[in-house]
């Protein structure tokens, strides 16, 4: 059973699990959800992720989940929505649960109810007593494909990110994501564990901007945006009005990256050596994804399958 299957990480999920050989289930709380997508004939079970005996149904006749949840600003909603998946599994035939938190998971709650939250849903997962492989994966490259991203690199060649200049991070695309949680899908060897996943190559600003410059055949240069000026853009891109509003998605990612931007060591860099030690996938390297995009047209290539699932 899959969960999130509708969105931008769902997506590349969905196409992995169907390439393997599975038979992914998406729950949904809308079951036409997938109907205009490229996945509509994928099966879908009615589950609402806040209804434990709906999760606990939809989880019957399944093997594993395999999820992307929602950032959840409120740490109650969240706390709830890994107390019913971890009640799905232990009242089903579920033997793994398969999580991408997406985002870095500190070892202690840093005040964010979202990052707070993740921690939560992940300690109800091992608590359940279902073996689990937990991803807390770094940042994803296809955020730069992204409709508050992308127009500012094709037309304006700029990559303006939240990261101050010297932020190292492990860029890691979207499908390499969807290739380790597959993997843990069908190694039955792999320990429980929580895996910090991320790319082969840690950059900082200034040379994510000379990899896209080489790839576009056009000069880009980095922009290091202040975390606030991030969320603010973000809010007036999405809902018209620059002002932030609290507990929204968008204080949230201001909040997740000044943690970030904080840190003495940055938490974004992947040791590739550990991954290499549990997993096969070898993370796809910067310019060999850029290469695979099109960088003539401003618009998110994912956008029409998103919001196709949104209706």
């Amino acid at each position: 059973m899959t969960i999130g299957a509708t969105g931008d990480q769902g997506h590349p999920l969905l196409e992995r699990l169907l390439g393997a050989g599975l038979h992914p289930v998406a729950a949904l709380r809308n079951p036409q959800a997938l109907a205009n997508t490229p996945f509509a004939d994928v099966e879908t079970v009615s589950a609402d992720l806040y209804d434990e005996q709906s999760m606990v149904a939809a989880a019957q006749g399944m093997d594993a989940i395999a999820m992307h949840l929602p950032f959840v600003f409120d740490l109650e909603k969240a706390t709830e929505l890994g107390r019913n998946i971890a009640a799905a599994a232990k009242g089903s035939s579920v033997r793994k649960i398969v999580f991408n938190t997406s985002c870095f998971v500190a070892e202690q709650d840093n005040g964010n109810p979202a990052h707070d939250g993740r921690r939560a849903i992940e300690q109800a997962i091992i608590d359940s007593g279902v073996s689990y492989a937990i991803f807390e994966t770094k940042v994803f490259m296809d955020n730069m494909i992204r409709s508050w991203n992308k127009p500012s690199i094709v037309n304006s060649s700029i990559f303006a990110y939240p990261a101050k200049p010297d932020l190292k991070i492990s860029w890691i695309c979207l499908d390499d994501v969807a290739a380790f949680m597959v993997e843990a899908l069908q190694n039955d060897g792999l320990p429980n564990g929580r895996y910090a996943v991320g790319g082969p190559q840690a950059l900082v600003g200034d040379e994510v901007a000379a990899i896209l410059s080489e790839v576009t055949g056009k000069t880009v240069t980095f922009k290091s945006l202040t975390p606030d000026d991030f969320a603010s853009a973000m809010s007036l891109l999405v809902t018209g009005s620059a002002t932030v509003e609290p507990k929204s998605i968008y204080s949230g990612m201001a909040s997740f990256y000044s943690f970030y931007n904080e840190q003495p060591v940055s938490p974004l860099i992947a040791d590739t050596a550990e991954m290499a030690k549990y997993f096969k996938t070898r993370p796809t390297p910067l310019a060999e994804w850029a290469a695979r995009q099109d960088w003539t047209d401003p618009t998110d290539p994912a956008l029409a399958i998103r919001m196709a699932g949104m209706q």
